[in-house]
């Protein structure tokens, strides 16, 4: 399972704090991040993160493709929603792939935490749950 992490710049202290708090989680997938917040996590913890540009400059489409290509089953997107971004397009459409392609997202850290700690159970079955659906059709 592939985890997206991606924080604004607002929100890159929260999410360097929630990737500590559950690194021992966290440590068990594949995490792929935009450049600072990723270069971030890596400072603060020992987390191998594959790295891609930063938000405004594309890494927030980088994760769209990777969605697109069933490669991302998780994206934690700590938002800012107090401050306009330059890229909002690119972060809608990012949201918009998780709904097509039935990703979940968190946007905040209370709804980060849910996912991370259904994960740690083993509860975040959806592509399978998906797969048999889809074969019965």
């Amino acid at each position: 399972m592939n985890i997206a992490l991606i924080a604004h710049d607002e929100m890159k202290n929260t999410m360097i704090g929630f990737c500590i708090g559950y690194e021992a989680i966290l440590k068990k997938y594949g995490l792929y991040a935009t450049g600072t917040t990723g270069k971030k996590i890596m400072d603060a913890t020992d987390l191998n993160i594959n790295r891609l540009a930063s938000g405004p400059l594309g890494g927030d489409q980088q994760i769209g493709s990777l969605i697109v290509s069933q490669e991302i089953d998780l994206v934690i997107f700590l938002r800012d929603a107090l401050t306009a971004q330059a890229h909002e397009p690119d972060i809608q459409a990012l949201i918009r792939l998780c709904d097509v392609y039935h990703v979940p997202v968190a946007t905040n850290l209370a709804s980060a935490e849910i996912f991370v700690k259904a994960l740690d159970r083993g509860e975040l079955s959806w592509r399978e749950v998906r797969k048999t659906t889809s074969q019965r059709v």
